[in-house]
């Protein structure tokens, strides 16, 4: 028993299908090396080319209609989703009250995330804040509301981090566990991209209090992309996710040196862990956050999960408990409060 905090209000867990934990529905989330404007066109003569060089181009990284994110979300609705987790936190152009209209006249469940993107995404005021003046704002983005509305989030980040970590961004990460251990909220961690980070953002969390059972951290398909220091963070708790699925390339566009694993290639390595012991530790998602990978631009959409990756899981005979722990249970349990709790 429990609820999950959605846009539109908290909602019984049981009455929660498929979710998916890690994903962006209105976002800006353009680099300063950005080519390109923001208002130019892609079409399909330039759209392949642009998808594989993902958010480099201004005109990709970013999506603030409404309306065209109902359509996204009723896309979803229609391969049986239910639940989308928005981690768009500040810097990345969350839009609370977008999220709510886009989930009622979408009929999906909408997360909206508290907490901070990298240092190069915020703004003057979040970068002087201290420890405490985060945990502070992260409290009352999850217990009153987000960026001046009554709309409150239902989880804390993905927590933006470098590598090596800005200052603000170690700050964020105590703030985080603070206003975790101040809530019971999940936090969900982006890592700088580098093999070691994992480890230090989960020593980081520790040293605050932090219950490494209730942090996912992201991306492994880009940090950890053979397996490899995967099972260390198992071992200590926490949960990790593969959030690239339908990312299907040679390498990773940001860093040349790193081979992305394919559709089945991830899988393979969640069932590794699953079958090491680590089921219920484990979650899949798309972060999508560029328009080429939205319907509207010919990309896979937030059902591509349910619609083409459910059948691969079958193809290798991964078990209806665990299909379903990846695809409801894993995420609603991070998502889950106690009635009366916050």
């Amino acid at each position: 028993m429990g609820f999950v905090r959605t846009v539109l209000g908290d909602v019984p867990v049981a009455e929660v299908g498929p979710a998916m934990m890690h994903e962006h529905v209105l976002f800006d989330i353009v680099p300063p090396s950005a080519v390109g404007g923001r208002e130019d066109v892609i079409t399909s003569w330039d759209r392949w080319q642009i998808d594989y060089r993902s958010n480099e181009h201004a005109a990709n990284a970013h999506q603030t209609d409404p309306d065209v994110a109902i359509a996204e979300l009723r896309a979803f609705a229609a391969d049986g989703g239910a639940l989308v987790v928005d981690q768009s936190v500040a810097g990345l152009a969350r839009d609370a009250k977008g999220l709510a209209t886009v989930a009622r006249a979408s009929g999906v469940h909408v997360v909206a995330a508290a907490g901070t993107y990298t240092a190069p995404f915020l703004d003057r005021d979040i970068e002087g804040l201290g420890v405490d003046g985060l945990a502070a704002r992260f409290v009352q983005e999850l217990t009153v509301g987000l960026d001046g509305t009554g709309i409150r989030a239902g989880l804390i980040g993905e927590i933006g981090c470098s590598w090596p970590l800005a200052p603000v961004e170690q700050r964020a990460l105590r703030a985080a566990a603070r206003a975790h251990r101040a809530t019971g909220f999940a936090i969900s961690v982006h890592p700088g991209r580098h093999g070691d980070a994992c480890a230090g953002i989960l020593d980081i969390l520790a040293a605050e209090g932090a219950d490494l059972t209730r942090v996912v951290l992201c991306h492994m398909d880009r940090t950890h992309p053979d397996g490899t220091g995967i099972q260390p963070l198992l071992d200590r708790g926490a949960n990790v996710e593969w959030d690239f699925f339908g990312i299907e390339q040679s390498h990773y566009w940001m860093d040349a040196d790193v081979e992305l694993p394919t559709d089945l290639g991830r899988l393979r390595l969640i069932e590794r862990f699953a079958a090491a012991g680590h089921a219920l530790q484990l979650l899949v998602s798309h972060d999508i956050c560029t328009r080429t990978r939205m319907r509207r631009w010919g990309g896979h959409g937030y059902g591509h999960i349910l619609r083409n990756v459910r059948p691969l899981m079958e193809r290798l005979e991964y078990s209806e408990a665990l299909i379903r722990a990846l695809l409801r249970d894993n995420p609603l349990r991070l998502l889950t409060l106690a009635e009366g709790s916050v």
